[in-house]
């Protein structure tokens, strides 16, 4: 049975796709089946140009991801193990370098590997009964899969070393707080106001939502001027493009413009 589905929407949210976990019997947890699954299925998004904004969200009632699947974890020596640590750290690279602006939509737990996940995308919307935490401190070991370099980033440093120190786990106002959440949701809505988020991006031109993805997260971990040299070398990409006269033209004759990605 499928543990990831995706679901390419149509009609005026054409564009827009929904990623899905759907592993109930383990809470989403990752497993070698769901991990497999992911990496494909993000190979698959990454192909297609027709692809503007990606959700990711859980069809499982009450819980987004519970993290590693620690029983099958168990089952595991060291070298595989490790292994399989490397394998969902390079997945959660692949979500993180998705061409496309991607949203995670989170309801209840979100821990450990489950929050690392969500780190990965570009914006999270978190419900307001979500539990999000990087417990793996407890278990005696770290967050493996990207926590200790994107929260930080994400966070500042001594907040992030504080949540993983501590392995507090924490709530959508907290979330929110401390910049986790970019929105927050009444229960149960999460990816209802993801989706209203997707669709404020979704009228905006394909090829420059791309460009600015890739000007932010290259230019991010360099100085100013390296910065600057990204950002110019991506606004080189949408200059030739039929969009940019398709925007002029839009703005000259005072209507919606129609960008074809082009």
């Amino acid at each position: 049975m499928a543990e990831l589905l995706l679901e390419h929407l149509g009609g005026d949210d054409s564009g827009i796709v929904l990623l899905g976990l759907e592993r109930p019997a383990a809470k989403n947890a990752l497993g070698r089946q769901l991990v497999w699954e992911l990496d494909e299925g993000l190979a698959a998004l990454a192909r297609d140009p027709t692809i503007r904004v990606v959700i990711l969200h859980s069809l499982v009632p009450g819980v987004f991801c519970a993290g590693a699947d620690l029983k099958e974890r168990a089952g595991m020596d060291s070298a595989e193990a490790t292994a399989f640590v490397q394998q969902l750290r390079l997945a959660f690279t692949a979500l993180e370098r998705l061409p496309m602006p991607t949203v995670a939509a989170l309801e209840g737990a979100a821990l450990g590997g489950g929050l690392e996940l969500a780190l990965a995308c570009d914006l999270r919307v978190v419900g307001a009964a979500a539990k999000l935490g990087l417990p793996e401190t407890s278990l005696a070991i770290i967050p493996g899969a990207g926590g200790t370099q994107r929260l930080p980033r994400l966070i500042g440093r001594s907040r992030a070393k504080e949540l993983i120190y501590t392995g507090r786990r924490f709530g959508a106002v907290e979330a929110l707080e401390y910049g986790i959440a970019d929105r927050t949701a009444e229960v149960g809505m999460a990816l209802e106001i993801a989706l209203a988020l997707a669709r404020e991006i979704l009228p905006n031109g394909p090829i420059a939502l791309r460009a600015a993805k890739e000007a932010i997260d290259l230019g991010l971990d360099l100085d100013r001027a390296g910065g600057l040299l990204v950002e110019e070398a991506c606004y080189a990409k949408v200059i030739p493009t039929q969009d940019r006269l398709e925007g002029l033209a839009a703005f000259r004759e005072k209507r919606k413009p129609r960008y074809q990605g082009l």
